[in-house]
């Protein structure tokens, strides 16, 4: 069979996909009944399969077999926008009720027509004196307190880690992530041209043996890690495992990017504490304040700040003189420091909701983060129960988005606590509950 033949049988399977014939949730047949209905090779259907996996179209699921992806009627394997779900579990944008008058007695002022002119001008990566000294004295956590002249600045967290990746990771390279991870560095990295390499975690975090093993096959380039609140696991790497860490990449002479976004709901403070000439630290305000106004921070080693420096003017980061002056007066006024602490609060009352709701199920969660990994019981997949909740106008995030080998998703979802007022998180849980009690022919597309 010819190469535009597979390509015409993957064609037909993405027609049925668009035309609801096969739906979000549906598994196809193992490779080889489908080799055999079509009367193909098995070698043929295998190159299929690959096609829809890089269309974005299937997912696999260890053990399970191959599913229409919850994302294929977009034709992206990456989370989209927020879409109005009712009931939002999907995206992680915590609001609390009291946040826009302190926002508002902060920012009052710079309506000024001398501090609006300052604001409205041309920024720089490198800020000012001033918004880089509030910003270091900020994010200064425990053991680490970054220099004010560390630091470069990007519109927010996203652009800090494209940054951060162009700055060390050279086109074709290779960056070494947990297996698990921030979905979003999957698109950054294909359009920087980087190769993604999942590396295995355990309950203490991201395995050293892992990142001497991939090294060994092909050489990294870096590694990315979320020491602090892993997203989407939850879990923070113990200070043991941070030490073994961080002799292994010392060793190899791996740069790390640390994400710390979710750090302000932890007390750990970052690898960079440990490893000042390894680590560089990314950052935003998009958590901490509002996902409106954010201003995205990366705290690199004094050789590397030129190099990301430049990859942020070259990529067209530089973050807006707005997002300068609004940052420097909420950080300077202890305003985002409040609002953390508040939020470090608000996180830990949604866990105790989760967890009473969903007891009895299998959960991964940390009660200080905003998100919690549920494992789904044998009745249910994850692409279906996720189908099978948004019929119900709840937004979930499968598995698959996290992963970075397509073909190897656990049977779980991300259940994201930030966005929900609490009574329509409680609705949301407890409709979930129910369902995770029930199973597939229960909550079918025909309700």
């Amino acid at each position: 069979m010819s190469k535009s033949d597979y390509l015409k049988l993957a064609d037909a399977i993405a027609a049925e996909i668009a035309d609801g014939t096969l739906k979000p949730g549906d598994r196809l047949p193992p490779q080889r009944s489908f080799a055999y209905n079509r009367a193909i090779a098995v070698s043929t259907a295998s190159r299929v399969y690959a096609e829809l996996l890089r269309r974005g179209l299937v997912v696999g699921e260890v053990g399970r077999g191959t599913f229409i992806s919850g994302e294929a009627r977009r034709g992206v394997a990456a989370p989209g926008e927020p879409h109005g779900s009712r009931i939002d579990l999907e995206f992680n944008y915590p609001i609390l009720p009291e946040q826009t008058a302190l926002i508002v007695k902060s920012l009052g002022g710079l309506d000024n027509p001398a501090a609006l002119d300052a604001a409205l001008r041309q920024a720089t990566s490198i800020g000012t004196p001033a918004v880089r000294g509030a910003a270091a004295a900020y994010l200064s956590q425990g053991a680490w307190s970054p220099s004010p002249e560390q630091l470069v600045f990007t519109g927010n967290g996203r652009q800090s880690l494209a940054a951060a990746l162009a700055a060390v990771v050279p086109t074709g390279g290779r960056c070494g992530v947990e297996a698990l991870t921030y979905p979003f560095i999957k698109s950054i990295a294909a359009r920087l041209g980087i190769s993604l390499v999942p590396l295995a975690v355990d309950a203490d975090g991201l395995r050293p043996d892992a990142v001497q093993r991939a090294h060994r096959e092909a050489q990294l380039s870096a590694i990315y890690v979320q020491p602090a609140v892993q997203n989407p696991l939850g879990m923070t790497m113990s200070p043991a495992r941070r030490t073994d860490l961080l002799r292994v990449v010392e060793a190899l002479a791996l740069p790390v990017i640390e994400d710390n976004v979710y750090g302000f709901l932890d007390d750990q403070p970052p690898l960079a504490a440990l490893a000042p000439d390894s680590c560089i630290v990314i950052d935003s305000l998009s958590k901490k304040v509002a996902p409106g106004l954010t201003l995205g921070f990366i705290a690199s080693p004094p050789r590397l700040r030129e190099s990301v420096a430049a990859s942020v003017r070259s990529g067209g980061w530089t973050a807006s003189g707005f997002a300068f002056a609004a940052a420097q007066r909420m950080l300077g006024d202890g305003t985002v420091a409040e609002l953390a602490r508040l939020k470090r609060i608000d996180a830990r009352a949604r866990q105790r909701l989760a967890a009473d709701r969903l007891a009895g199920f299998d959960i991964q969660a940390n009660e200080k983060c905003y998100h919690l990994w549920l494992t789904l019981p044998a009745q249910w997949r994850s692409q279906a129960f996720v189908a099978a909740a948004a019929r119900r106008d709840i937004a979930l995030t499968p598995s698959s988005t996290f992963a970075v080998s397509p073909g190897h998703a656990p049977n779980a979802v991300r259940l994201a606590l930030a966005s929900p007022a609490m009574d329509q998180l409680d609705m949301g849980l407890s409709t979930l509950a129910a369902m995770l009690n029930g199973g597939e022919d229960d909550f079918d597309s025909t309700e």
